[in-house]
């Protein structure tokens, strides 16, 4: 397929939570949206009755994501934006840590985008531009107790940001979104929002006093794949309402 359409994105993890607010943004800035999503099918039909495209894939199986790769490239094109979401978590205490938990977490959360970067940025050096957001954590740079697979992905993700910015420079651009505290549903439920106690200590720690949306992630989304952003790469930006000043 040609590039005579709109520009094409590919979202991983994009059918929920903030996947599902950074497809949905992409959608209203002109892009056909293409959704990655692993097992949940109820959330990736609602997804496809809100414009997203959606192709099913495991981020953690390389093979996977090959194939999902060659899916997109025929289907739809080149992407012109590339957001590395997918993630996953399994929180245990270090030493009740398994092999399996290590590998499972590391293998979607860092080398899922590196498999699918790899996949992509031929087509997306060729084309001459391109912008790739690879969506970190705060845990990437504060440690956490009970999350040392997930704390070390991210860290890991970081400087793979770092890493494609130089080697895939000066046409495309690499960055990562790091968000804080974001009001979804796996949030309230890991924090336990819904009890009034529990949210004013979360709020007594961030400055702006408010827990952030999804759409406040969209929007720094939208800035990272602009043209306001043209002359930024390899960089980190939080979104924290200033928890974490890094």
């Amino acid at each position: 397929m040609t590039g005579t359409g709109p520009p094409v994105a590919v979202v991983t993890g994009g059918t929920r939570g903030i996947g599902l607010a950074l497809s949905q943004r992409l959608i209203r800035l002109g892009y056909r949206t293409i959704a990655f999503y692993r097992t949940d099918k109820e959330a990736a039909q609602a997804a496809t009755e809100q414009g997203l495209s959606i192709v099913q894939a495991d981020i953690a199986d390389s093979r996977s994501v090959r194939k999902a790769a060659r899916h997109v490239l025929a289907e739809y094109g080149t992407p012109r934006v590339l957001v590395n979401n997918a993630g996953i978590n399994i929180d245990r205490p270090f030493l009740e840590l398994t092999a399996s938990d290590w590998q499972r977490v590391l293998d979607t959360n860092l080398s899922g985008p590196f498999h699918l970067t790899q996949a992509f940025a031929p087509a997306m050096l060729a084309a001459g531009d391109g912008t790739i957001i690879n969506i970190g954590a705060t845990t990437g740079i504060r440690p956490r107790g009970n999350g040392v697979n997930y704390a070390a992905s991210k860290a890991g993700l970081l400087q793979l940001t770092k890493c494609l910015a130089l080697e895939l420079a000066p046409t495309l651009r690499v960055n990562c979104l790091i968000p804080g505290m974001t009001e979804t549903e796996e949030l309230i439920t890991r924090f336990r929002l819904n009890e009034p106690q529990h949210r004013a200590a979360v709020l007594s720690e961030i400055p702006q006093r408010r827990i952030g949306s999804t759409e406040d992630i969209a929007d720094a989304l939208e800035y990272l794949v602009g043209p306001l952003s043209s002359y930024v790469t390899g960089q980190k930006l939080i979104v924290d309402g200033g928890q974490f000043m890094w």
